[in-house]
């Protein structure tokens, strides 16, 4: 059946080179529209706090000229004497005012009012009332205070009526009220103070701490606006999203507790993020078309030797090894070609080789089979000897092939583990051999404590340590002591040690074993440290001591502790 062209290696082929040609393109285009978007919006929101600050730091300005026309105004005892008599000179008095608001007159109306709210003195036309209530207005909000305190207007489309009035106490040295001064800022006042600090495209609107409207270049568009940035502000909402094309930002000035608002247009409008969506598509929808063209030529050609090489793989698989792929490219799917057609060669050549290898196992299975009859003939043979020597009253002799055989049946049998008792008993066969060909010139002694008799150990690892023991130790020594101890550590190891009263090791020797250069004429050694070490690994093998008086040696075989199925130990 044939696959769908979804599962096939061509089509999936051109897909990634598809995707590998379009992903990156349209990721990259997408960052890099939104980058562009993301940074215009920055460099315009870090102009508006520029503008904003220029705004608050007119402001002020404005703040310190007021106060600083009140400290001087409440220091002029001049003054003070004016509005509780009518004893000075209003030249004088004039003049003070003059002084006392040069830095602020131009952007400023300043008045003086007696304390019961009439008006006396001001650096431009009266106002058109002479009278100014105390228990409302801007007079009740600055009595109980110290400085200024600012009252924001009801219509601020009123042209004929201040915007924003500032009031402050004037007491005099014995702390009685004096009068007031007044500051009015009217619609002119203010736009001098704030022009040009909000840039060409922004517009700057000044809400009262109750968020109603004061002051904009626009009248109508504060009295529209101030409602809606109300609304949206009660209800926990981003000033941004007032409108769909314009910018709100927003700063509160502490001292006269205005908020600056100022409205800027968006950086893309909807009509201007949509023509570039629609640049940025048609963009991609081109790309799309040359990717899926290219795609599709280079997928086809890479396919073409993959074909040739799925053609010859089938051959193979039918056991026809005399298949080669044609070459006619120099990169690396010619390479891969070639390669292919090595290893049809080789695994010919292998195949080959393998029926040949086959045939000589074979034959070494033959001969193996055949040499195990030859320990089978010795165990007859010495079994024939011990009868013989039975029959013919030497039982030394009879002794010694009854050991041997019992030795050499151990050794061929084909487990790889012997229960400790059984090692036990062939150490005893071959002490006999020993004593009787040295004439019993030493004493051998064992203790296995019964309960780890059933503990498994690798086989015939005991022997070759009291042989070492016996060629090398007490040979030769009078009195000549071989002793076996078999132990269980406190770690729940098993310990196996092997002491004589011999001549020791040299010091060259002692230590861990495998740390020594394989000594000369300690074989059986060498051999059972290399099978504990294959058997459990690093952490076991044997030991080099000397006895604690100097004389004799001491291994020390250490190995985890093994049992046989239903047996403890």
């Amino acid at each position: 059946m044939k696959k769908p062209p979804a599962a096939s290696f061509q089509f999936r082929l051109f897909a990634a080179f598809l995707a590998a040609a379009l992903v990156p393109l349209l990721v990259c285009s997408s960052m890099l529209l939104q980058i562009f978007r993301l940074r215009m919006t920055d460099v315009a929101e870090e102009e508006a706090r520029d503008h904003l600050n220029s705004a608050l730091h007119a402001l002020d300005e404005g703040y310190v000229n007021f106060s600083r026309a009140a400290e001087e105004l409440q220091k002029d005892p001049l003054v003070l004497r004016a509005l509780t008599d009518d004893t000075a000179e209003d030249t004088q008095v004039y003049a003070r005012l003059y002084a006392a608001t040069a830095g602020a007159r131009d952007y400023a109306q300043f008045d003086l009012y007696d304390s019961d709210g009439n008006w006396r003195y001001s650096t431009r036309n009266g106002p058109s009332h002479a009278h100014m209530p105390t228990d409302w207005g801007p007079l009740h909000h600055a009595r109980g205070r110290e400085g200024l305190v600012f009252t924001a207007c009801q219509d601020p489309t009123d042209d004929a009526s201040p915007l924003l009035q500032g009031a402050a106490v004037l007491t005099g040295r014995d702390g009685t009220q004096a009068g007031y001064l007044v500051i009015s800022l009217y619609q002119s006042d203010l736009r001098q103070l704030l022009e040009g600090t909000y840039g060409t495209q922004g517009t700057l609107i000044l809400l009262s701490g109750y968020w109603r409207p004061v002051y904009c270049a626009q009248p109508s568009l504060a009295v529209s606006l101030a409602p809606q940035l109300r609304s949206r502000l009660l209800s926990g909402q981003k000033l941004e999203g007032a409108s769909d094309d314009f910018l709100y930002s927003v700063e509160h000035h502490q001292d006269t507790g205005l908020y600056l608002v100022l409205r800027r247009p968006q950086v893309f409008t909807q009509g201007t993020m949509g023509l570039m969506y629609t640049v940025s598509a048609s963009c991609a929808l081109i790309c799309v078309v040359i990717s899926v063209l290219l795609s599709l030529s280079l997928s086809r050609q890479m396919f073409r030797p993959i074909a040739q090489l799925r053609g010859a793989i089938r051959e193979v698989e039918q056991d026809n090894l005399d298949v080669q792929v044609a070459q006619h490219r120099n990169d690396e799917l010619g390479e891969l070609a070639q390669r292919f057609n090595n290893m049809v060669t080789a695994l010919k050549r292998n195949r080959e080789q393998l029926v040949e290898n086959q045939r000589e196992l074979n034959e070494a299975q033959i001969r193996m089979l055949q040499a195990q009859l030859n320990p089978h003939f010795l165990c007859n043979t010495l079994d024939t000897m011990k009868w013989i020597s039975k029959i013919n009253k030497v039982p030394q002799v009879a002794l010694m092939s009854t050991d041997l055989a019992d030795i050499l049946r151990f050794c061929i049998s084909p487990e790889e583990f012997a229960p400790l008792g059984r090692e036990a008993e062939i150490l005893e066969r071959y002490i006999e051999i020993q004593r009787i060909r040295l004439s019993d010139s030493f004493t051998f002694t064992q203790s296995l404590p019964a309960e780890l008799e059933t503990c498994l150990a690798p086989k015939m690892i005991l022997q070759p340590i009291v042989e070492n023991a016996i060629l090398h130790g007490v040979e030769g020594v009078e009195n000549g002591m071989v002793h076996v101890d078999i132990s269980k550590t406190a770690d729940g190891l098993l310990c196996i040690t092997v002491a004589d009263n011999g001549k020791g090791f040299p010091p060259n020797m002692l230590g861990r074993f495998r740390q020594i250069d394989q000594p000369k004429g300690h074989l059986g050694l060498y051999n059972v440290d290399t099978i504990l070490l294959k058997y459990y690994g690093e952490s076991y093998g044997l030991t080099l001591e000397n006895g604690a008086d100097g004389t004799g040696a001491v291994v020390t075989a250490i190995l985890p502790v093994r049992r046989e199925e239903g047996a403890e130990c």
